[in-house]
């Protein structure tokens, strides 16, 4: 067995953002959390992701837990391991694009409560809605990673992925990360990206693949024979299904290689039954989608929007409805222009396809979030957008051409003045910056204010 590189592997843990996000619907409390930070701090990660994505929209809108708060819990028992968050350019950890000031602050703040990684993306692949956020980490000091969200399309392609890297890299990233969000990526697909990406930048290359399509652990073996240098992993008994690879596989399989981790594996015996327990805690909100679905070849849904899409459905009386959803999710999806379904762009397209196949016929309702994406607010699309959607969507208004911040007013003043005495910190700004819809009530009851 030949490898392109001799170093050991590292190791991203992801089950306290993406693991719970992927299989429980992203429900696991700061305080149940809090016993395994210690062990997990022990087991020798490069990095641990435990912010950003839907945590933070999740902990307000039905966990009442301070999503601030418990970046400092993790870091008073993180001692070794350097934290990571998920922020979506822009949109930051919300569904629309924020104005440049808002991005700073919350940036600033992130770095403060103790954010060391800051893993930026944007849904669509347009770097311009990721330009403040990469000047804000650089201020903060902080380090920057890039991200490429992997996907199949006649506009996707190794060359374009690499090309994105490239100027990521002239932008400032420190590291790049490429995600497979919706299980799609083929084993000789993970080698001819890896061994291109290493051969084109100066700077590390990590990858992450959800085991949907079932390939992920091959896609991870070859990339590891390709040079990649990290690979984002999740203790096996919160692994799996639309979640990630389990941890253990590989510091087994590479033990007396060249890409030996280092790292026992007799730690996690104890650790898989603290997760096993998790998730029997939290079965009502775990994913039934057990074992493979290669249908993601065809949806390209991603394993989080699964779960909360099928407890969306549920939720509705609908849950024999989703194979339908699926199938016009990637109707959809062409519709859109192909873009890669990370959120927000995820999410809109998981409604409107919802939306198709619920009144039964095709794009008789548009929601807001399609009308403006659309419109180019939330940047440019790979492809073109159906003459038939954009006709629906905007009525015969022009599409805009510029960055999208770029026509935003400054936030930060205007949120400081609306929230006023009930904002205690400049976090509890922000919060309502981000979700104005739900952050008075949560705000009323955190510090006990509610009628």
């Amino acid at each position: 067995m030949t490898f392109a590189s001799s170093t050991p592997v590292k190791f991203n843990s992801v089950e306290f953002r993406d693991g719970q996000q992927s299989l429980l619907a992203t429900r696991v409390t700061t305080e149940d959390m809090i016993p395994l930070l210690k062990r997990m701090d022990e087991v020798g990660y490069d990095s641990m992701e435990m912010w950003g994505g839907a945590t933070f929209d999740v902990c307000i809108r039905y966990l009442q837990d301070d999503p601030w708060n418990r970046v400092r819990v993790f870091k008073r028992f993180m001692r070794h391991t350097p934290l990571k968050m998920v922020l979506r350019g822009q949109n930051l950890v919300g569904y629309r694009a924020y104005p440049d000031d808002i991005v700073e602050k919350f940036v600033e703040c992130a770095a403060k409560a103790g954010i060391d990684i800051f893993l930026i993306f944007d849904a669509l692949q347009d770097l311009r809605n990721c330009e403040t956020a990469f000047r804000a980490v650089k201020k903060a000091g902080k380090k920057i990673e890039g991200s490429i969200q992997y996907n199949i399309s006649p506009f996707h392609t190794v060359e374009k992925f690499v090309e994105n890297a490239k100027e990521q890299q002239r932008m400032g990233a420190e590291l790049i990360h490429v995600e497979d969000m919706a299980g799609l990526m083929t084993p000789p697909a993970a080698y001819e990206l890896i061994s291109a990406l290493k051969s084109a930048l100066d700077i590390p290359v990590h990858l992450h693949c959800h085991c949907t399509g079932g390939m992920a652990e091959m896609c991870y073996w070859e990339a590891i024979r390709a040079g990649v240098d990290g690979l984002d992993v999740c203790v096996s008994s919160l692994g799996l299904g639309p979640g990630h690879p389990p941890i253990e596989s590989f510091v087994a399989g590479l033990k007396g290689t060249p890409r030996d981790t280092g790292i026992d594996v007799g730690q996690f015996t104890s650790l898989n039954t603290a997760f096993q327990y998790m998730r029997k805690r939290y079965a009502e909100y775990e994913s039934r989608l057990i074992g493979v679905d290669v249908g993601c070849l065809q949806h390209q849904i991603p394993g989080g929007m699964l779960t909360n899409l099928e407890n969306q459905l549920r939720a509705m009386n609908a849950l024999d409805r989703l194979p339908e959803v699926l199938s016009e999710v990637t109707r959809v999806r062409a519709d859109m222009g192909y873009p890669p379904l990370a959120t927000p762009s995820s999410q809109m397209c998981g409604a409107q396809a919802t939306t198709n196949v619920l009144t039964g016929q095709r794009y008789k309702m548009v929601s807001k979030e399609i009308r403006d994406y659309c419109r180019g607010m939330y940047g440019m699309p790979p492809g073109q957008i159906s003459p038939e959607l954009m006709k629906k969507a905007l009525e015969g208004e022009a599409p805009i051409t510029c960055r999208p911040a770029d026509l935003l007013e400054p936030g930060w003043e205007k949120a400081k003045s609306e929230i006023g005495d009930l904002a205690h910190s400049d976090e509890d700004v922000l919060t309502y910056a981000l979700f104005p819809a739900i952050a008075v009530d949560y705000l009323k009851k955190k510090y006990g204010q509610e009628a």
